[in-house]
């Protein structure tokens, strides 16, 4: 969860969705808050925070299959994996939040490591699924939106995994962006790859499309 001061909100006004607190808040983007999906649910007493803000257990599995990727055959030589909602600070009123960030350790250094959000740009970042509310017209671009802020930002490659359309759409510096089925071996980082679909069916789990 990251949270910066959003632009202040009415104190008089009896509309609930007009003071909502600072915890349902899952990134700043252009100085405006982008809340958790379902936060609405938790105003509203239908769900906890926590019902909220957790991974589903396809996100977590799919999430740990990339780490295991990187940390076994990668290896951490040269390179830093970090997750759990990985902090961000691309500038003023822009922090944003990923699930698997790689970063070259000669670029973030011990020093750089701190209680702030990161500030260094991540070599490849790694996003499963839109975490935030799709309420607003801008919020429908929110993926197209995030990536090239992030690719302006330096990073070097942003791939998003989509578990409902079981597409991952890979964008690069410089290049075309494009989107796969999730059952095609999929370049991740330094010649080794990924293949959603064949490492779900290797474990045995079963997954059904949205469409």
């Amino acid at each position: 969860m990251l949270t910066q001061e959003p632009k202040k909100r009415s104190q008089t006004s009896n509309n609930k969705y007009d003071n909502i607190p600072d915890s349902l808040i899952y990134e700043v983007m252009d100085g405006e808050p982008l809340y958790y999906r379902g936060y609405k649910d938790v105003l509203n007493n239908k769900k906890s925070l926590d019902d909220i803000m957790g991974s589903s257990g396809l996100q977590s599995f799919i999430i740990q299959y990339i780490l295991e990727i990187l940390y076994v055959k990668v290896g951490r030589k040269i390179y830093h994996f970090l997750t759990n909602e990985v902090g961000t600070h691309l500038g003023k009123k822009d922090n944003l939040s990923g699930d698997v960030y790689v970063y070259e350790k000669s670029k973030l250094t011990p020093a750089e490591i701190n209680e702030k959000y990161i500030n260094i740009p991540a070599k490849i970042a790694v996003e499963i699924d839109s975490k935030i509310d799709i309420s607003k017209d801008r919020d429908l671009d929110y993926v197209n939106i995030k990536t090239q802020k992030l690719l302006n930002f330096g990073v070097e490659k942003v791939i998003w995994i989509f578990t409902g359309s079981q597409k991952v759409m890979v964008s690069e510096q410089g290049k075309d962006w494009l989107t796969k089925d999730w059952n095609q071996d999929i370049e991740l980082l330094d010649g080794h790859f990924f293949n959603i679909c064949q490492y779900l069916k290797e474990e045995g789990v079963k997954v059904e499309t949205n469409f």
